[in-house]
């Protein structure tokens, strides 16, 4: 069975006006965590208005969601000892209203040195996803193998509508302000691994990046554990929809891997048309249709029910079928994050969005 774990990033809001909050290093400083794991379980995000934490390696989805529901209930409990919320919303809804400082690392700040309008708006949040992966060289089969499925997911992950107080059209924003990275999106095709070294070390030859942090894809292989990290989701309003696209994501590492060893056929989307299934999945959620990954124009539950088909072994054999199933079929019903984040907008104004994206 393959192991997994999640990664979620998450906003620190001032309950009262919605606005965004540099308390990054008090409410970190102000968790309390029983028992503690491993000391990367939550640290400090770009931006000073943003949390990070990090489940250890999970067997399974029902250890992975205790854990994360024990990280969600400390990092909620430590902000608000610090007078703040932390909202799992991919964008905030007032951000850019108000400058937030970068977080005092090396890193980030030459970062800011060199794109500095990019980091003062890169107040997103995201999950990651990370599967274990039998090899480096297996792991480039599998990126080439769920490429195509990446557009599906950012369609039924989507949790950032909303940027400068208004609706942005967009079901998830997040997606597209971190499309003006230079590395970014659905990752290429590789011949190898060694094709992924190569056009990796040419990206820093030519200045493109300034370490593999900044590779962006939606999905890559980890440099620091051994899986494949899935990237492309915006972080999940309820833990229990975060843990359903872990169940996902492992399904479709483990088919991956499967139709690899078996030689089934691979299905190749062209770089442009993946491109443009991606923005149209961020712009419409599971609005109406999706491009599926044959580049087809289909209805948007018949592309979401395929990838249920595609990975249903895998499910199954994980025994992840019955609750995955489930909260996909309710995600279908309700709509997405997105979706809820505009109907409490629009019923209930902007302190009922507040009040949805900061429950614990």
């Amino acid at each position: 069975m393959l192991t997994l774990g999640i990664e979620e990033e998450y906003l620190l809001l001032d309950p009262a006006t919605a606005l965004p909050v540099p308390k990054a290093e008090q409410v970190c400083a102000a968790v309390d965590l029983e028992p503690v794991v491993h000391e990367r379980e939550i640290q400090a995000e770009l931006l000073q208005a943003q949390v990070e934490v990090a489940t250890p390696v999970c067997a399974d989805l029902a250890e992975a969601s205790g854990h994360l529901l024990r990280l969600r209930h400390a990092v909620s409990s430590a902000a608000k000892r610090n007078g703040c919320r932390i909202a799992a919303s991919g964008t905030s809804p007032r951000a850019g209203l108000v400058p937030i400082p970068v977080t005092r690392n090396p890193r980030y700040l030459a970062m800011r040195g060199r794109a500095p309008q990019l980091v003062d708006e890169q107040l997103v949040n995201g999950m990651h996803v990370h599967i274990a992966i039998p090899d480096r060289e297996m792991g480039v089969a599998v990126l080439n193998r769920v490429r195509p499925w990446l557009p599906v997911l950012v369609a039924m992950a989507a949790n950032s509508p909303m940027w400068h107080g208004q609706d942005t059209g967009f079901a998830s924003w997040r997606t597209v302000v971190y499309s003006r990275w230079p590395v970014c999106g659905p990752p290429p095709h590789f011949t190898d691994l060694a094709d992924y070294e190569e056009r990796i070390q040419a990206l820093f030859v030519a200045g493109a990046i300034s370490d593999r942090g900044q590779l962006y894809w939606q999905a890559r292989l980890s440099d620091r554990y051994p899986t494949i990290e899935v990237r492309c989701l915006d972080v999940q309003l309820r833990a229990d929809d975060a843990v359903m696209f872990a169940g996902i994501v492992r399904g479709m590492v483990a088919t991956a891997i499967r139709d690899e060893k078996s030689g089934r056929r691979i299905t190749h989307c062209p770089p442009e048309l993946l491109s443009a299934a991606n923005w149209h999945a961020a712009r419409h959620g599971l609005e109406g249709v999706l491009v599926d990954p044959e580049g087809r124009r289909r209805g948007a539950d018949d592309v979401v029910r395929s990838l249920l088909g595609h990975i249903g072994q895998a499910l199954e054999e994980a025994g992840d079928i019955r609750q995955v199933s489930s909260l996909v079929h309710r995600l279908l019903r309700r709509g997405t994050p997105a979706d809820r984040q505009r109907r409490v907008l629009a019923a209930d104004g902007i302190k009922a969005l507040t009040d949805l994206i900061t429950e614990p």
